[in-house]
């Protein structure tokens, strides 16, 4: 009778021991009071965006033509984690690195509306996506809407 008794004092505290558990591990799952955003900030012509060693020139051809550039400053290594990191832009990952989606508020998807984010250097079209071109100082980058 007493091997019963210690059975099911084990067992009840075992059960305030794992309720006590679960009870702080919901602790961590509370929601963040701001709400997460993955669209890209805006900016205007002639910005100047971010700090860091490291300086370059963005500028940004929209569907309808219109440019508008700024300075980028970062400590990052490549072009695609500076403009994320930074906000300048967002997308998707995809084989390829990451594909850009939206940049200054502009979306395209070319499954969706036949237009794609093009990437140059300088004036060059590049033969590297965002993720793999490693920054240059004092270069010009260009992300140009285009279609095929």
């Amino acid at each position: 009778m007493k091997q019963n008794s210690r059975k099911s004092l084990l067992s009840f505290f075992l059960c305030v021991v794992l309720i006590a558990a679960l009870a702080l591990s919901m602790t961590g799952c509370k929601e963040s009071e701001e709400p997460q955003t993955t669209e890209p900030a805006t900016f205007q012509n002639g910005a100047t965006i971010g700090e860091g060693a490291t300086e370059f020139s963005l500028v940004v051809v929209g569907k309808d033509g219109s440019e508008t550039s700024c300075t980028v400053r970062t400590d990052k290594e490549t072009v695609g984690d500076a403009l994320l990191d930074l906000g300048i832009v967002s997308g998707e990952d995809s084989q390829y690195g990451l594909m850009i989606l939206t940049v200054n508020g502009e979306y395209h998807r070319y499954e969706e509306d036949q237009y794609y984010w093009a990437f140059y250097i300088g004036e060059e079209y590049a033969i590297t996506g965002v993720s793999g071109t490693a920054i240059e100082a004092g270069v010009t980058y260009r992300l140009v809407a285009e279609s095929a």
